[in-house]
């Protein structure tokens, strides 16, 4: 009996899911024996005109990583959509667009301006930037069409199952993978993780107060961080209520609060709006105290960098989406 084929492709990201496919550790053995891998670049001798010679939707699953930035990103997945039966969006960056999607606050000649002319290290007199056609002496030179605007997965292409993480923990990979090959995956369009707050898994959870409220908004490290007590009670931002749980809360073991990169959980639209709602919640003095306009400010100047706090991971797939210009 023929092996499920099985393919990995990965689009503007950093990596990660790379390597925490990598992180299965002896458990590859087990996938690879289960499946045959027919696309895997990062790791195996693969090409385009391999992917395009199979019969379309003869590739049993492809988990695909990384937000779509350019031209060859959206070919590549439009045409694994094709040879697929299933698609996974793997990794944040896939899920909501991840730290690449914070690029959607500029514009692409904005980044081209700071990143080949304006960076200190880069020396570049005549000012050249990437065109999508060259024309040299031996003929014409193509690259990737770099878009103004990245897009998730599925703002590109029909996804039918979402990995969360960045990257995916290897528990919720084989899961995954083994719900896959047994034919026992949920209902098309889910999140492949509990669909419940971090919070409620938090080794944290019992030093939280029954009632919050921060008066100093402090960043890790400006403070020498409890190793037990709730990160908000400390007065440092953490996402956990507002993001899904999934993670082991690798962040939280480490000393370091949520960041979101599981997203929210069921029915929340906007995880970015959804966090910030929750910690404006928690901002403020005591009932019996009388906050002034300086007292205001002072909290509110106290989150850093709001935008890239709270839509860390989640800017294209959010309300917002970009910066109008």
């Amino acid at each position: 009996m023929a092996k499920p084929k099985v393919a990995f492709y990965w689009c503007a990201s950093c990596g990660g899911c790379e390597e925490t496919v990598v992180d299965l550790a002896e458990d590859i053995l087990i996938v690879a024996d289960a499946v045959d891998i027919v696309f895997w670049p990062v790791a195996l001798d693969f090409k385009k005109k391999d992917v395009a010679a199979l019969s379309d939707g003869s590739i049993a699953v492809s988990f695909i990583n990384g937000a779509i930035r350019t031209g060859e990103h959206e070919e590549m997945v439009k045409l694994l959509r094709r040879k697929s039966g299933l698609v996974v969006a793997f990794g944040s960056c896939a899920h909501m667009g991840g730290i690449p999607g914070l690029g959607n606050f500029w514009t692409r000649d904005a980044i081209f301006q700071r990143v080949y002319k304006e960076v200190p290290t880069v020396e570049n007199p005549e000012g050249i930037t990437p065109q999508v056609k060259t024309q040299v002496e031996v003929g014409e030179l193509t690259l990737p069409e770099f878009y103004d605007t990245v897009k998730t997965l599925d703002q590109t292409i029909p996804v039918d199952y979402y990995l969360p993480g960045c990257p995916p923990p290897p528990d919720l990979i084989m899961q995954a993978v083994n719900a896959i090959l047994k034919g026992e995956l949920p209902e098309k369009g889910a999140v492949l993780a509990p669909d419940k707050a971090l919070c409620d898994t938090c080794p944290r959870a019992e030093t939280k107060p029954e009632k919050i409220s921060i008066k100093e908004i402090k960043r890790p490290h400006e403070v020498e961080l409890d190793l037990e007590k709730c990160f908000l009670a400390q007065g440092v931002i953490c996402l956990g209520p507002a993001t899904r749980s999934g993670c082991g809360e690798r962040c939280i073991r480490a000393n370091m609060p949520c960041r979101g990169c599981f997203g929210p959980t069921s029915g929340v639209e906007d995880h970015g709006a959804k966090g910030l709602s929750m910690i404006a919640s928690l901002l403020g003095l005591e009932e019996e105290e009388r906050m002034t306009e300086e007292d205001v400010k002072k909290l509110v100047d106290g989150v850093v960098d709001p935008a890239g706090t709270f839509y860390r991971f989640s800017l294209p797939a959010s309300l917002l989406r970009r910066k109008r210009v």
